[in-house]
């Protein structure tokens, strides 16, 4: 099931919150759900509305009661568990207290300005998985290791995933510090220890799990949606020299689990309902999902219609005063399968998904160089350096440099909505 729209979409509804109207992320009809915490508070649950940090447990009285239970908690994995039903309830009712001006004596003291606030993972996050659903990304990195074979065989038929580390996965603005690791230059004899020369980014979208599913017991695809609890921005940070030599034959090791990032904030499967769109429908001739994999309600509205953007800022770009360079722009479209698919996949054996568990939707490219979501498609492995305002070139991230994800769901009639920002700077290797 996928969630519907309903009057806390209404692109009529004003909130009484400062700066709330016409926010670029976070007006009234987003209402996303995060962790916080003030200089010396503990981490708590709140809701993001303009430029404030609305603070849940303050005003726990005034919500569902369900929702109120799990509010004693430094994490939304309780909240993720309850069902959708109960998610739902709470964010009718917060649109209410911050829309309806009679409630905003009541409000008004738990709100705080984020500036105020430091942002943690929303979650205690049990596993991370990361899938490899965009298909212009993997046509592109496989031409450039197999130019004739690009995609392997199994790609059209299954969603591709490994198992990431979900120890480091971090929330945006967590320094990446370079990894060390092995490397192998194609006319060496044996590999070299050290940091990572080609270190690069990778745009791909969060996927936060809500109620988990018994071992041994699948998740039909048309009941994916209610295993979904939200959604962020995600930064796959890759060595794509460790990468090279590690990978075969058991895939990403070093490479990958050194750091991921988030953007703190968790965009609500309800909050995103006015944003789905139908899947696009595959090339001709590929083949078609297998039946477990297949519905034709998720095929109606499981595409995601979010606007996605990646902006580069190096050392001497902040020196000199001079703004972020845009490296691409793209959309979450460019997806081969949904996230219903992707989940159901993922339990199709029977493995049991957690509530707070993240999902990684892959690298999502455009089709053209200009939404390429990774330094690797831009400049073709470090073939065709970007040059840039300063005079600087990049083939692959350097110290210093600050590399920002942003995301914005848009439809016609719709307030747009953001995911926030999800942002790193790299520092240099440790010894």
């Amino acid at each position: 099931m996928i969630p519907g729209i309903d009057d806390t979409h209404n692109p009529a509804r004003t909130s009484w919150v400062p700066g709330a109207e016409g926010h670029p992320d976070f007006p009234v009809q987003n209402l996303p759900l995060g962790i916080f915490s003030t200089p010396g508070g503990p981490r708590r649950a709140g809701v993001a509305i303009g430029d404030s940090v609305l603070d849940l447990p303050l005003i726990a009285a005034l919500l569902p009661r369900a929702a109120a239970a799990c509010l004693s908690t430094p994490t939304l994995n309780a909240l993720f568990a309850l069902p959708a039903a109960d998610r739902v309830a709470l964010r009718r009712r917060l649109s209410e207290l911050l829309s309806d001006e009679s409630h905003r004596a009541a409000v008004e003291p738990a709100l705080l300005p984020v500036a105020s606030c430091t942002l943690h993972l929303p979650c205690a996050i049990g596993d991370y998985t990361d899938f490899y659903v965009g298909i212009h990304h993997a046509n592109n990195i496989g031409r450039q290791f197999r130019p004739d074979n690009p995609l392997l065989p199994n790609y059209k038929w299954v969603p591709i995933g490994y198992h990431g580390r979900a120890s480091s996965v971090q929330p945006s603005g967590v320094p990446v510090v370079r990894p060390n690791g092995q490397r192998k230059a194609p006319d060496a004899d044996a590999p070299a220890f050290g940091p990572s020369a080609r270190l690069d980014y990778e745009l791909e979208l969060g996927v936060w799990v809500g109620r988990g599913n018994d071992l041994g017991t699948p998740i039909p695809i048309g009941e994916a949606g209610e295993h979904v609890a939200g959604f962020c921005l995600l930064n796959d940070w890759s060595a794509r020299d460790f990468q090279a030599w590690e990978y075969q034959p058991l895939g990403p090791f070093l490479a990958k689990n050194f750091h991921t990032s988030v953007s703190p904030w968790v965009v609500t499967a309800e909050a995103m309902a006015p944003f789905r769109v139908a899947q696009p429908p595959r090339p001709e001739g590929d083949p078609h999902p297998l039946p477990y994999l297949w519905d034709e309600a998720d095929q109606a509205r499981g595409a995601l219609s979010i606007e996605l953007e990646v902006q580069l800022e190096t050392a001497a770009m902040r020196e000199a005063g001079l703004p972020p360079v845009t490296l691409s722009r793209g959309s979450a479209t460019n997806m081969y399968w949904t996230v219903a698919q992707i989940v159901t996949h993922h339990a199709s054996n029977g493995c049991n998904l957690a509530p707070g568990d993240l999902l990684g939707t892959g690298t999502l490219s455009a089709p053209e160089r200009e939404g390429f979501g990774s330094l690797m498609e831009i400049t073709r492995g470090g073939a065709e350096p970007l040059s840039l305002p300063t005079g600087e070139t990049r083939r692959f991230l350097e110290d210093g440099d600050t590399l920002t994800l942003r995301g914005t769901a848009r439809a016609d009639g719709r307030v747009p909505i953001g995911l926030g920002a999800c942002t790193a700077t790299i520092l240099p290797a440790r010894a």
